[in-house]
């Protein structure tokens, strides 16, 4: 159960350094006298609001399926399934951070996105596998 704790914790944290790199971005972009609205991909501000909307879409359910799986299924290979989970939604919100333009994907992205699907999905029927 640690182990889920502690990856929601990071997961969790990770939501309030993201809004505040949405309210940092909106002060920048404020001092241009940009749009609080951007369209654009290359856009620091939207690129920001994108990293941070993404991750609250996926973090807090991810964050139920942790407790739940380390509550009734703590099996060595299911912390694993959890520790990946976590290090996906990380290494996909780092990569659009570092993102030149959102209109580009990019290996690392992909991986992070693609790791949340399935890390995600794996926990979501470990839990409830385990229920039965």
């Amino acid at each position: 159960m640690t182990t889920a704790i502690i990856c929601s914790a990071v997961l969790a944290a990770s939501i309030f350094v993201l809004g505040f790199n949405v309210s940092l971005n909106r002060g920048y972009a404020a001092k241009r006298g940009s749009s609080q609205m951007p369209t654009d991909p290359a856009d620091p501000l939207l690129i920001a609001q994108r990293a941070h909307g993404n991750a609250a879409e996926y973090v807090p359910t991810l964050i139920a399926l942790f407790l739940l799986v380390g509550w009734q299924s703590p099996q060595p290979w299911a912390q694993g399934l959890i520790v990946l989970a976590t290090a996906s939604r990380l290494l996909h919100a780092v990569s659009m951070l570092r993102s030149a333009t959102l209109a580009a994907e990019s290996a690392p992205r992909m991986t992070g996105a693609m790791g949340t699907y399935a890390f995600g999905l794996a926990l979501a029927v470990t839990a409830g596998v385990a229920a039965i």
